[in-house]
């Protein structure tokens, strides 16, 4: 634990270049948003806890060229000794996908890493936070957090939903994680008052499967019409986030029944395990990949770089109008 002087040099140290805010926006970024180039976000849990290493830093790299070959700038987000930073280094990501003690940070715990001057990858909630903080308005994932199965006696729901609405952020994802509660989780959105649009679909993706059975009341047909969406949601005053959901492409998707049934085994490890809170996800993630003899790992890294990809579009369409 670090002690008091050095929470505070952590603090001082954290200062942007302006030395108006603890948050640092890369140059890129910075030049971006002064032109008004598309810029999408992306999180760094998939690097410091969602893959391993080296496969961690190869992905981060295939889902930033995803987002340039679409004419946008990647701004991976995360915090490095204590500096929230919007748009990280191949330098950071490294640190961030080998260094040991990185820790994993919500929204709650932003604070706290300034404070101590910590490593962390940031989750969705953390990110979208940054993200919105710096100015950007686009931001790729693979599947938010949601409720958690048994969450009506838990009470284990994800920051994730809540800071959707109140971040001004378009999240792009592929639904919610398919260990999650589905159902439930949609109804928390709706409670919310989060606007959920199907990117050609009008069935709520499951992660690694294209369909939940779960039907959305919102479709766009493509990257156009979902910026529309976006754009006047806003417009209205509503400053709320808005999830879009793009299922995985077809030829990655996993058959959704099989998904269930290592679900289901994985659950029952977890309760025997007493594995719980926040690193409930991450075990259960590696359980799958496990069962899976790793298809659940190629069907995320696809997801991931097919949803930078369509949220490089969505930018590029609220940039234009």
């Amino acid at each position: 634990m670090a002690g008091i002087s050095s929470w505070s040099q952590a603090v001082s140290r954290s200062r942007d270049v302006t030395g108006s805010a603890v948050l640092h926006v890369s140059e890129e970024v910075r030049e971006a948003l002064d032109r008004g180039t598309p810029i999408v976000a992306l999180e760094s849990t998939v690097i410091a806890h969602g893959l391993p290493h080296p496969t961690n830093l190869a992905v981060a790299a295939r889902l930033e060229e995803a987002v340039r070959a679409e004419g946008a700038i990647p701004a991976t987000i995360g915090i490095v000794a204590g500096i929230p930073t919007v748009g990280l280094s191949r330098e950071d990501m490294a640190r961030l996908g080998t260094a040991p003690g990185v820790i994993k940070a919500s929204s709650r715990d932003l604070g706290y890493a300034v404070a101590g001057g910590l490593d962390a990858g940031t989750t969705v909630a953390a990110t979208a936070r940054l993200a919105s903080a710096a100015g950007l308005r686009v931001f790729a994932t693979g599947g938010i957090g949601g409720v958690h199965r048994g969450g009506e006696r838990s009470l284990d729901i994800s920051a994730d939903l809540t800071t959707l609405s109140r971040t001004k952020v378009a999240v792009v994802c592929a639904g919610a994680k398919a260990i999650l509660d589905l159902p439930r989780t949609l109804e928390v959105l709706e409670t919310l008052g989060v606007p959920v649009l199907g990117l050609g679909t009008r069935d709520f993706p499951a992660f690694y499967s294209r369909t939940s059975g779960l039907q959305l009341d919102h479709e766009t047909r493509d990257a156009t019409e979902a910026a529309a969406a976006i754009r006047a949601h806003w417009a209205l005053g509503l400053e709320g986030g808005v999830l879009v959901c793009n299922p995985p492409p077809e030829e990655v998707e996993l058959d959704a029944a099989e998904v269930q049934g290592w679900i289901q085994t994985a659950d029952g490890e977890a309760s025997k395990s007493g594995v719980a809170g926040k690193d409930l996800t991450p075990w259960l993630l590696d359980r799958l990949a496990h069962l899976s003899e790793g298809r659940t790992v190629l069907t995320n890294v696809a997801l991931l770089e097919h949803n930078a990809r369509c949220a490089a579009q969505i930018a590029d369409r609220l940039i234009l109008a």
